[in-house]
């Protein structure tokens, strides 16, 4: 059955105090009237925004809210037996659009949304969509980890490179095989390291499993998580940045970053939304590289010329289709 919106939804909550430990703020856009058809949208954030997962989708909506394209509200550092209490709080209040994500609840982020199958909701997700209402999306920034790991290669000198993730689900999973087959293509000699710190947010901790890959030889670290590049700083090593751009804040220490954008994303399931499609679909594929969802961005003059020779050209043929980069979803050891 099509989703529709329904002319009867549920509005009978006010806008009042923050959800869990998250802060509820209404992004108008400008300050002008928007317009009838701009979509209502919650973002529901398990960790503080300034996490670099949640910042990327933070980013990307408060930009479709000044772009006035939606209402942006949303709450941060929702643990997980409150998010399903947030997504029905946000769904009986009115929003047309549920943008969070399921990894830690998704049995429960599904019976919510069949509870309300006239509110959209599109969530991060290692699962696969249900349902018309229940659209999911995985950060596929491995292409730029690939060229990352590519331009480490040549780079390192113990001929060792270390990776810090959060936990081994098949997202995260990916991006770091990703990064050590990309190394493994200009260096098949190199030994990769991998550490898991069992948490999405928590910067000491990646510092710590920094040190630790240091400690044991690594001369490159890939940051899957905030902190890592903290490890690289101290100890005057370079390191990889993961989904956003990290280079200004570690100007010395980190040379490359594989990105990822989630406005191409969250305009898809918008377009659905406003169009009175289905959103229970997969809108992974929208972060693609050859599709404009992710990139790698770097310094130029610090990797060997003929490394990054090499890495613009495999880049090239990514976007063009010609190559696809491995998706390795088994645990990286």
């Amino acid at each position: 059955m099509a989703f529709l919106k329904s002319m009867t939804r549920r509005r009978v909550l006010a806008a009042g105090a923050a959800l869990g430990a998250g802060l509820a703020v209404t992004m108008a856009g400008h300050g002008a009237a928007l317009a009838a058809d701009v979509l209502k949208v919650a973002g529901i954030h398990a960790s503080p925004v300034e996490n670099a997962w949640n910042s990327r989708l933070h980013e990307a909506l408060l930009a479709a809210a000044k772009d006035g394209v939606i209402e942006y509200e949303f709450s941060e550092g929702v643990s997980g037996t409150d998010y399903p209490r947030a997504m029905r709080e946000y769904a009986e209040k009115g929003v047309d659009l549920v943008i969070g994500e399921s990894y830690a609840v998704e049995r429960e982020a599904r019976q919510v949304a069949k509870d309300y199958p006239d509110v959209a909701f599109v969530m991060g997700s290692s699962g696969e969509a249900s349902g018309d209402n229940f659209g999911v999306f995985g950060t596929w920034n491995h292409d730029g980890a690939y060229l990352a790991g590519m331009l480490a290669g040549k780079m390192t000198k113990t001929n060792v490179v270390g990776s810090v993730g959060a936990i081994p689900i098949p997202e995260v999973n990916q991006l770091i095989n990703a990064f050590n087959a990309g190394v493994k293509e200009v260096n098949p000699e190199a030994k990769t390291l991998v550490s898991f710190i069992g948490t999405f947010f928590d910067p000491p901790k990646a510092r710590e499993a920094g040190l630790a890959e240091i400690d044991a030889g690594a001369d490159i670290l890939f940051g899957e998580r905030i902190g890592t590049a903290d490890a690289a700083k101290e100890r005057g090593i370079k390191a990889v940045g993961s989904l956003i751009d990290y280079t200004d804040r570690y100007p010395d220490t980190v040379f490359a970053n594989a990105m990822w954008y989630f406005r191409p994303i969250l305009d898809a399931a918008v377009a659905d939304v406003k169009a009175g499609k289905p959103v229970g679909k997969n809108y992974t594929a929208y972060g693609l590289m050859k599709d404009g969802g992710s990139d790698i961005v770097y310094t130029k003059g610090v990797a060997p010329a003929e490394a990054v020779e090499a890495m613009e050209k495999r880049r090239a043929e990514i976007k063009a289709g010609t190559f696809e980069v491995p998706r390795d979803i088994s645990e990286p050891k």
